[in-house]
């Protein structure tokens, strides 16, 4: 099985090596590519606020959702009529980079964007109502193991998105056949738990930021974190899914990228505010409160570990039976 680990090193260069100076957004825009409530309406809203909070870019930061296919639509909406769009900024995460692998976004790769950088990471989560039979990760093993058909599991994205990838890993290292899990597929997290909530499925294979207040709450049990060690605070009392005997992890990157026709003046102005972003001491507690960890690589180093990641999900993906497109 193989183990995704974060990579650890900190970048503040970017391509190109053009200027932040001179170019300054006009009614600047953070596109969230699924519905309210989840992890990409999180990242832009958050970052948003702050980068206007914080007096680094100066013009009021709007967000707008643009749902479909877990990213797909604003991707392919960006291409058509956005590619140069300098004022645009969109949300991108691990489950980006999953989809892009199986081809879900169309005839458009990794290759078609510029990436901008990372401003936090995530880790998955598998998470159920306070009242489930499931009590801790090896009943919920142990009933797909029973009937897989038995357990139902939903989340944003379809079969083969990075939230039905999280189950799929804890099955297939239990020797049950992925694609025999029940999946019902949403628009987002935020769907994802309200269905939780009100008893149309059983587990919902998440992240820590989206169910974190749920958990404080009182409303959810988190059965497992996809975490290399156990999270702090809300988290501390929830095992890994190692500790559980299931050595998967699932670490989730956020960030942006920003349209492929744009200036390397235009992208260095992005890059500069993601760097300041980060290096702020304000942004980094707001960051913590929200249940999200440093991960600070940006430009040119994003980007490449961006595409680096795509390609590496393509092989997982192939593992797992699941089809995949070239780059």
């Amino acid at each position: 099985m193989k183990r995704f680990m974060l990579v650890a090193a900190v970048s503040l260069s970017f391509a190109g090596g053009a200027s932040a100076e001179g170019f300054q957004p006009t009614n600047p825009e953070c596109i969230a590519p699924a519905a309210p409530g989840g992890g990409f309406d999180l990242t832009c809203r958050i970052t948003s606020q702050q980068l206007n909070e914080l007096g680094i870019v100066g013009p009021t930061m709007r967000t707008t959702n643009l749902p479909g296919g877990i990213g797909a639509v604003a991707y392919n909406t960006i291409q058509a009529r956005r590619a140069d769009d300098p004022n645009v900024i969109i949300a991108v995460s691990t489950g980006s980079w999953v989809n892009l692998a199986q081809g879900k976004f169309g005839r458009f790769t990794e290759n078609d964007v510029r990436w901008l950088g990372a401003i936090g990471a995530d880790y998955g989560v598998l998470a159920v109502r306070k009242d489930s039979r499931f009590k801790t990760l090896q009943d919920f093993v142990d009933a797909l193991k029973k009937d897989p058909g038995s357990v139902t599991i939903g989340a944003g994205g379809t079969v083969g998105s990075q939230d039905w990838m999280k189950p799929a890993l804890v099955a297939k290292a239990a020797g049950v056949d992925p694609r025999k899990m029940r999946y019902l597929s949403y628009e987002g997290g935020g769907e994802a738990l309200a269905a939780l909530l009100g008893g149309t499925i059983d587990a919902v294979p998440g992240d820590a930021s989206e169910v974190q207040g749920q958990l404080e709450a009182g409303e959810i049990r988190v059965l497992a974190t996809f975490s290399d060690k156990r999270l702090p605070g809300v988290f501390a009392d929830v095992p890994t899914a190692k500790e559980a005997g299931y050595d998967v992890e699932w670490p989730i990157v956020r960030g942006f990228y920003a349209p492929p026709k744009i200036t390397d003046e235009q992208y260095a102005y992005w890059i500069d505010a993601l760097k300041k972003l980060n290096a702020d001491p304000r942004w980094q507690k707001v960051r913590s409160d929200q249940g999200l960890f440093e991960y600070d690589l940006v430009g040119a180093d994003f980007d490449a570990f961006a595409k680096q990641r795509t390609d590496a999900f393509r092989k997982l993906a192939a593992e797992v039976g699941l089809k995949t497109t070239g780059n």
